[in-house]
């Protein structure tokens, strides 16, 4: 599948931007988590000041490409804006993602290198919250290294979201963007496995930033979920992009030619899960979820793309047990308003959240985490875990949330990363 939103023209994305009323108070700036400069930045394009209009987006944003198309605009900027209860809202994700396209596209000059006079910072992960405190650290002179367990940096931007809503040249462009500030990649490196945090500040690091996310996919605990056949979403979705990649066969995606899939949950990963299963050639797709349409938690957009490409919605069906036969999975028990019933199915899809991975956090003594495994941090400095020096922000703090809340969160974690590297030089310490 292509990107489906087209990218605005020049014409059309300076006839939008042209639409701003430019508000003594513009709501749009506080609905969005990083009060991005949006009237700002629709004046500088609607005088066709294209590289000014990337450098006001910049000073807020290190991914405008990628926040431009998976953030949930309709319920943030776009929902905010004053034009939107008449229907005419803008379209400022389309208007932030035009800015940063061309700017990429045509070679616009880029923001000069701050020499890197600063202390050595290790960020580990490279989502959106590492790539955000990398990109930041780095703009403050500061010497960054990005540890990446895969092959290449991008995290979940790159092996959690499907092709359609953010193409992975996209991706590998913004992360090469954070690269050309200074920030230097170290990619098949596990850390907690390959180089332990002790390790890295023997190796100089003043301190570590850990952005790993939630790795670890949640499971129902229902009977008959140890059956072949039942997958959580996550790894459909990663698979299939190292078989897009050419880094492994079509036999190692779980969804075979045929099968009809269930996918249990509602929120954005349920939505790119299912639609990669019709990409994938399923006979047959259904999401199963237990409350009503009201409580789903996918954007509008994604939901309708998922109806656009056949996809059945069984509402109010809460998942009761799998069912099997010969050790695969058949079907799935759900109760609904009508009673129980079995819903056939040759593979289930879990969609029901995820949690951190506790390998970088047990390779470490002294970093306490709670009861459900999240990180436990300071406010000041801001992000400062239980063990001096280790900060962690994003998903793994504040548990999963959008690609823009993960980089809010992550800003404020790099400024107090700074400031604590700076009361260390100040104390001589």
């Amino acid at each position: 599948m292509e990107e489906e939103i087209p990218c605005y023209t020049i014409f059309e994305a300076v006839t939008e931007a042209r639409r701003c009323l430019n508000c003594p108070k513009p709501l749009c700036k506080t609905g969005c988590p990083i009060e991005n400069d949006i009237p700002q930045f629709n004046h500088a394009l609607a005088q066709g000041n294209m590289g000014e209009a990337y450098r006001i987006i910049s000073q807020k944003s290190n991914l405008p490409a990628i926040c431009s198309r998976v953030c949930p605009h309709e319920n943030q900027c776009e929902g905010h804006c004053v034009l939107t209860k008449a229907g005419k809202g803008i379209k400022i994700g389309r208007i932030e993602r035009f800015i940063a396209d061309f700017y990429s596209e045509n070679h616009l000059s880029s923001e000069k290198i701050v020499p890197k006079t600063e202390s050595k910072v290790a960020v580990i992960g490279s989502g959106p919250a590492g790539l955000s405190v990398a990109g930041d650290l780095a703009r403050k002179g500061f010497n960054v290294v990005v540890y990446e367990g895969e092959s290449e940096p991008g995290g979940v931007l790159l092996y959690g979201i499907p092709d359609f809503r953010l193409p992975k040249e996209v991706v590998r462009r913004e992360t090469k963007n954070i690269e050309d500030l200074g920030v230097t990649f170290v990619t098949n490196t596990m850390v907690g496995k390959d180089i332990t945090i002790d390790q890295m500040f023997e190796q100089g690091f003043e301190a570590v930033f850990i952005g790993t996310g939630t790795a670890l996919a949640k499971g129902l605990g229902l009977p008959g979920e140890d059956l072949k056949g039942i997958v959580q979403s996550n790894y459909l979705l990663r698979m299939t992009r190292l078989f897009k990649d050419g880094n492994v066969g079509r036999d190692e995606v779980p969804i075979e030619e045929g099968d009809e899939v269930i996918v249990i949950g509602a929120g954005n990963v349920a939505m790119d899960a299912c639609r990669t299963a019709v990409m994938m050639k399923a006979k047959k797709v259904t999401v199963c979820y237990r409350k009503t349409i009201e409580f789903m938690r996918a954007a509008k957009a994604e939901y309708d793309g998922a109806v656009k490409d056949g996809v059945e919605f069984k509402w109010e069906h809460a998942p009761i047990a799998f069912e099997g036969k010969d050790g695969k999975v058949t079907g799935l028990r759900v109760s609904t308003p009508e009673g129980e019933k079995v819903i056939p199915a040759t593979k289930v899809l879990l969609a029901v959240g995820s949690k951190p991975a506790a390998q970088v956090i047990t390779s470490t003594e002294g970093i306490d985490a709670d009861e459900s495994g999240y990180v436990i941090t300071k406010e000041k400095p801001y992000g400062m875990t239980t063990k001096k020096g280790v900060f962690a922000g994003g998903d793994i703090v504040h548990k999963p949330a959008t690609v823009v809340l993960a980089m809010k969160e992550a800003k404020k974690v790099a400024q107090g990363i700074a400031d604590y590297l700076e009361a260390k030089k100040l104390l001589g310490v």
